[in-house]
């Protein structure tokens, strides 16, 4: 099985029927970020994206025989979600004899809590940051973001984000996933993640580079507890497609750089640094 094709076949259908898998409005509450049930631990990069895209309120998940292990069960019949985790051996190169590390991608499968009966977990939650606490958190960037005018964009050449005033928002929250999206453009410059997109996508950076921005708004919003109620940027479905298509790891490569983003971005918030799976490595 091609299980960089299958995932990207997975998110391409879903896009196609005008549905992004990064938008769950109902999952921000608890200002949860789905996470291992026993550990506690947060799931990264394209299995935070997969895991988003499920249809449980719940962001816990386990194992079969984690739900075992914690005194219960799966529901006979629940049909599990397949994730990804990655396996790192050194080879000797047998010319040169170098030692090199090669990472193969395996799935397996995880269940949400909702799927399961007579569990006996601790609780992870964690408590969504108020509004007052977003603009703080913001603040703490350091980000030059100047107010005023009718448009919300990062002009790289000044380094500065530009954004209406709040008032012109319909809900705060709209606002906060705006601003977080273009906090995530702001990341690719040099002095932070220093995004380099052109080698990779040629003429197509600048959609992925939107694509980048929309997922790591997503992360963004699941990590602060602000619910993701709509695209930032609808009328990029078609350039993204394009992105998908031609290239099957396309999706690893955003959602890594989206994580990279949302975790810079939190780390200068001092909100904390990101917890990764212990089973998975983000996709180069």
């Amino acid at each position: 099985m091609d299980l960089y094709q299958t995932i990207t076949d997975r998110i391409i259908g879903q896009l196609e029927q005008g549905v992004a898998p990064w938008i769950c409005p109902w999952k921000a509450k608890g200002g949860n970020v789905p996470h291992n049930a026993i550990t506690g631990r947060q799931y990264s990069g394209i299995n935070l994206l997969l895991l988003m895209a499920s249809p449980y309120a719940s962001n816990a998940w386990l194992t079969y025989k984690q739900a075992q292990a914690a005194g219960g069960h799966v529901r006979k019949g629940e049909k599990g979600t397949p994730i990804i985790f990655w396996q790192f051996s050194i080879r000797e190169d047998r010319h040169t004899g170098e030692q090199r590390q090669h990472a193969l991608m395996r799935q397996y499968t995880v269940f949400n809590t909702e799927q399961c009966e007579d569990l006996t977990l601790n609780a992870h939650a964690t408590d969504p940051l108020s509004p007052t606490e977003i603009d703080q958190a913001i603040a703490g960037t350091r980000a030059n973001i100047n107010y005023g005018g009718n448009r919300a964009c990062y002009v790289p050449s000044h380094d500065t984000i530009l954004m209406p005033e709040r008032g012109a928002f319909r809900t705060i929250e709209h606002y906060h996933t705006t601003l977080l999206h273009e906090l995530t453009h702001w990341t690719s410059h040099k002095d932070r993640c220093d995004r380099q997109l052109g080698k990779r996508f040629g003429d197509q950076a600048y959609a992925a580079e939107e694509l980048i921005a929309e997922i790591g708004s997503a992360f963004l919003c699941a990590r602060l507890g602000v619910p993701l109620e709509r695209l930032q940027h609808a009328d990029y479905i078609g350039n993204w497609l394009k992105v998908l298509k031609d290239d099957k790891r396309a999706i690893f490569t955003a959602s890594k750089q989206a994580q990279l983003a949302a975790d810079w971005i939190c780390n200068a918030a001092g909100i904390g640094e990101q917890q990764q799976d212990e089973d998975q490595a983000i996709a180069a």
